[in-house]
């Protein structure tokens, strides 16, 4: 009679450590362990003695480790993370010195869930070797094991604890000597400061006082021009928290990368950072308010519009995503139309470049167009209102026709794209109006056969629904249109009509 999977699971697990070749017990243990339920398994790991299993990762032989860890890395996740911390500390710390990546992966994965557990965390504190290791392992060649380094070393400094252990002790000459290894390992280094000192106010000052913050700002702006775009993205990341904003204007950062902007266009190689600084201030005037950005800093807008109004197919990507994201709050939509005929003039441009570009850049145009048309309900002034009508006017000579054209070309994403366009502006009056004197427009709108898949029967069903919620739409569109669009609202997005057949007798 054959062995419940149960207890041939204890007794492959106990008898592996006698084995002089344990290859194939281990490729049935797999077996046996991947055929259990996890909820078997948390009941019957804890009482399996696992040393032997870690101690057949110290061989050479790559099919055995590899069969160790993909079972290992079943059984310990069916163990509570305080218990894989009180019990293997010894055989975790191996691991992370072990030549074989796939074995450093599986130690710092479960360190990573012992750092998540509130009870587990704190046995890690008290090994001091344990997290000198995770720290040399932001060092190694294999970028996944130094990104879950990373993860787990910023799940530490999440307490008091934690930040004392990483920058108040020995361990912060750990942290400098791997930063020294190589120009990659250090930008590893600064991403993990970057997100301790994102995290509070208190863990900002702790990253100050350890000085890699003040070395990460001087390289920002030093005369390495590739640094200095690594450094931007990450000074854009600090800036995303309120106490980061606020410590990088004490220090006059936005000041320097406002003058980096101005001075730019003197600078062959801007093409290389401008993007980056572009869209610090991007990011800045969401965050923030766009109208005190803007004015602060006049250079980024005359910066984002001079890209848009050029010819550099890059720069003028990032001059749409950058347009899109300060039009889409009406703060924002203020701003640029203070820019006057200047924008007016980037409209037109946006409604060519729709028409006539790459598809991504096409898309990029439609979905910056998205954001700088929509009005929120609450939002419909007479001014607000007249200027979204003559941004859209200022499109082309027809941009109704020009947008449905896009809508109905074979490409998924440019169909969704103007889809969405109409969609932003389908509770405007002013755009119902130009609608409904469309010759087919509402038939096009209810017409499902247009829409060949999902995503595009997603987006007609949201242009649908925003033509239904208006209260102006009934009025506008007519009572008999009005029912059609809510009859198509009640069917649903995915609504395929029934076609009845008739047999007749004789036919092929």
């Amino acid at each position: 009679m054959a062995a419940s999977p149960e207890l041939e699971l204890e007794r492959l697990v106990a008898e592996l450590p006698l084995l002089e070749e344990p290859v194939e017990s281990l490729k049935m243990l797999k077996t046996a362990v991947l055929a259990l339920p996890m909820s078997t398994l948390r009941e019957r790991v804890p009482g399996l003695r696992l040393r032997g299993l870690f101690n057949l990762l110290n061989g050479d032989d790559r099919e055995q480790i590899a069969l160790c860890v993909s079972v290992l890395e079943r059984l310990l996740e069916a163990l509570e993370p305080v218990f894989v911390a009180q019990n293997f500390k010894e055989e975790l710390q191996r691991g992370l010195y072990h030549p074989d990546d796939t074995v450093k992966i599986l130690t710092v994965s479960q360190v990573g869930r012992i750092v998540a557990s509130s009870e587990a965390i704190v046995e890690i504190f008290s090994n001091v070797e344990l997290l000198r290791q995770i720290i040399h392992c932001i060092g190694g060649e294999k970028i996944s094991v130094a990104k879950e380094a990373i993860k787990s070393l910023s799940r530490i400094a999440q307490t008091k604890a934690g930040l004392e252990a990483l920058f108040v002790s020995t361990l912060l000459n750990d942290l400098k000597t791997v930063m020294a290894i190589s120009d990659i390992v250090r930008y590893r280094v600064f991403e993990l400061i970057v997100e301790i000192s994102s995290v509070s106010e208190e863990s900002l000052g702790y990253c100050i006082k350890s000085g890699f913050i003040s070395q990460l700002l001087e390289e920002l702006t030093g005369d390495d021009v590739l640094v200095g775009v690594t450094c931007i993205e990450m000074v854009t990341t600090l800036a995303s928290t309120f106490h980061g904003r606020r410590y990088l204007a004490e220090q006059g950062v936005i000041d320097k990368i406002s003058n980096m902007i101005i001075s730019a266009g003197s600078d062959p190689f801007s093409g290389f950072y401008l993007p980056g600084l572009v869209k610090f201030f991007g990011n800045l005037a969401i965050l923030d308010s766009p109208q005190q950005i803007c004015e602060r800093y006049p250079a980024f807008v005359d910066k984002v519009l001079e890209m848009a109004e050029g010819h550099d197919v890059t720069m003028i990507g990032v001059a749409v995503d950058t347009l899109a994201i300060l039009g889409s709050n009406v703060e924002g939509k203020q701003v640029l139309q203070k820019t006057g005929g200047r924008f007016q003039v980037i409209f037109k441009k946006l409604g060519s470049l729709a028409q006539s570009s790459s598809t991504e850049l096409r898309v990029r145009c439609l979905d910056a167009l998205s954001s700088l048309l929509y009005l929120p309900p609450d939002q419909h002034t007479d001014d607000l209102l007249a200027m979204t009508a003559f941004w859209f006017s200022s499109l082309s000579t027809q941009p109704l026709e020009m947008l449905k054209s896009i809508s109905t070309q074979p490409f998924p994403e440019l169909h969704c794209g103007a889809l969405r366009v109409f969609t932003a502006i389908a509770n405007q009056l002013w755009a119902q109006k130009l609608m409904i004197n469309s010759p087919g427009f509402v038939e096009y709108v209810i017409d499902r056969r247009v829409d060949p898949d999902k995503p595009s029967k997603d987006a007609k069903f949201e242009l649908v629904k925003a033509l239904v919620n208006s209260p102006t739409t009934a009025e506008t569109f007519g009572n008999q249109h009005y029912l059609r669009l809510r009859a198509y609202i009640r069917d649903g997005p995915y609504y395929v009509k029934a076609i009845s057949t008739v047999a007749v007798e004789g036919a092929e």
